[in-house]
């Protein structure tokens, strides 16, 4: 990769020609007194690569960290901008309806026009919609600025990841590389709850987003500086009425859940909703099979281990996003906490995820998908068994360890879920079934939410009022659901292992690879 190690900075006394497309870069003639000999292309130096990484990190700090930040900053959002409980959940909500959205686009659109340019783009308008949530003086401008927030953070994970893969070449490398990007998020997640507690403490709910600013220009700095641009080779034609249909869907179908809980089932809106975002389901199937260049490739989902990874995607970070709204309107309206004291409570599920995580993807390797899957499960659900009797009474103590096993879960869930997306399929569609991966995890957040008020109307008071002294009880639905949850992602975990799952992702993949000549599967464990 040639100019990767500083641009114009390069060899003294050497003069970069302009090529035409058919040559490769040649140098000015150096003096007479020195033999001309042939120079290899610049190289990315490691202190240069070690610098992409961290802006990587920095993108995945902004916007992992943004979620526990603004989950305990909602109750001071409530009570400054006079919000509902329904509002509350747009506040989380519309910024990942436009993640969920918008995910694979972005990664398209920055393989197309170049991954710095979209990177850094996508840093600029997250830093903007943050200024903008710190600037609202009404819940509609806040949910506008979050969904503007949420354009930018669906330009940032997978064009960073894009640009991992391109930075580091050698595998064992770029797989370090990767495993550490990973490894930010459970960073991100741990400081969320305690930065959040601070600021909100200390300062004000402004300061949540405020703090993005500068981490967001220091990021833009280091990109411009050392991100070396770069282009997919071969780029598809984009997916206009497929990429419509699955933000109508997503939209329609998380207002109906959200706004059930103030309309009720019967009335016209809620069936307006549902109907549209039905149709446009239906629609985008009818659409994505006729396509030449779908959205979304059909075919993957007659890969067991695929469609597995996909519902299990979506029930776990449906269980995380439910589990760290709710506990933290409980820690600070039910039980009365302050932000800081609320922030501090949620660290064993941050420590805990962040412990669970590398395990997971050890024992991916080494024993496959299955064991990890039935772990996070049993995580999941020795947690939602903890809350089911949850009051504003519980024992702290009890409260810590549901909060860790929940951590745990998700920690353990992460790492299969991606192995049985991509496991099998053909080099070429390995980055398209993890794009598709990390979209259901969004829409898991999306709908986790939606549902929170769905299963807790049993603490709604009037005009969007919540009775806390009821709320804590009006939870118990939701970790029943959450058991629920857990049970459904273990039986998954043992379907997408089996031989019959492997045979399936092997059809698909010769499906596939037939028609792109001899692409070559990705590497499965034996064992699933």
């Amino acid at each position: 990769m040639s100019g990767l190690s500083g641009g114009s900075s390069g060899r003294r006394g050497l003069r970069v020609l302009p090529t035409d497309g058919n040559q490769s870069a040649m140098t000015a003639p150096i003096p007479p007194s020195r033999p001309a000999t042939a120079r290899p292309a610049p190289v990315q130096s490691p202190v240069h690569s070690t610098i992409v990484l961290v802006t990587c990190c920095l993108s995945l700090l902004l916007v992992m960290m943004d979620v526990t930040i603004v989950n305990v900053a909602l109750p001071s959002i409530r009570t400054a901008l006079h919000g509902s409980f329904s509002t509350l959940q747009w506040v989380v909500d519309g910024y990942t309806l436009m993640v969920a959205s918008l995910l694979v686009l972005m990664g398209a659109i920055a393989d197309r026009l170049g991954r710095r340019r979209v990177f850094v783009a996508g840093i600029a308008v997250f830093c903007l919609g943050s200024m903008l949530c710190a600037l609202s003086g009404s819940i509609p401008f806040l949910v506008g600025a979050r969904m503007l927030q949420g354009i930018g953070g669906a330009m940032l994970n997978p064009v960073a990841l894009s640009i991992i893969a391109n930075v580091f070449t050698e595998p064992r490398a770029r797989a370090q590389a990767i495993g550490v990007w990973g490894g930010a998020s459970g960073v991100a997640l741990a400081l969320g709850p305690v930065v959040g507690g601070i600021l909100v403490h200390w300062v004000n709910w402004q300061a949540v987003f405020w703090v993005n600013v500068p981490i967001g220009i220091v990021a833009i700095f280091l990109s411009l500086r050392f991100i070396p641009e770069s282009r997919a080779p071969h780029t598809r034609p984009f997916d206009a009425p497929g990429q419509l249909l699955v933000m109508v869907t997503l939209a329609m179908l998380t207002a109906a859940l959200i706004e059930v809980r103030d309309f009720g089932w019967g009335d016209p809106v809620i069936s307006g909703f549902l109907s549209l975002g039905v149709l446009a389901m239906i629609g985008f199937v009818i659409v994505e099979q006729r396509s030449a260049a779908p959205l979304v490739d059909l075919r993957f989902f007659h890969a067991l281990p695929f469609s597995g990874a996909i519902v299990t995607a979506i029930l776990a970070f449906a269980v995380f996003s439910s589990f760290l709204f709710l506990n933290t309107l409980y820690l600070q309206g039910a039980r009365g906490m302050s932000a800081l004291h609320a922030g501090l409570c949620t660290l064993p599920f941050a420590v805990c995820s962040s412990i669970c995580a590398p395990l997971s993807g050890r024992l991916v390797g080494r024993i496959g998908a299955r064991v990890p899957l039935l772990l996070s499960a049993l995580g999941f659900g020795g947690s939602a068994l903890l809350l089911t009797g949850l009051s504003a009474t519980t024992p702290l103590a009890l409260l810590l360890l549901a909060y860790g096993l929940c951590g745990c879960g998700f920690g353990l869930c992460n790492a299969p879920i991606t192995n049985a997306a991509v496991a099998g399929m053909p080099r070429s569609q390995a980055g398209v079934a993890a794009a598709l991966a990390s979209t259901s995890r969004q829409v898991g957040v999306l709908l986790g939410i939606a549902l929170c008020g769905t299963l807790t109307g049993g603490a709604a008071g009037q005009a969007g009022t919540i009775r806390w002294a009821l709320f804590a009880q009006a939870t118990h639905r939701m970790w029943w659901g959450m058991f629920a949850a857990a049970i459904l992602i273990g039986v998954i975990g043992i379907i997408v292992t089996s031989a019959r799952a492997r045979a399936s992702t092997q059809a698909v993949a010769a499906l596939m690879a037939a028609g792109e000549g001899a692409a070559v599967p990705v590497a499965a464990s034996r064992r699933g």
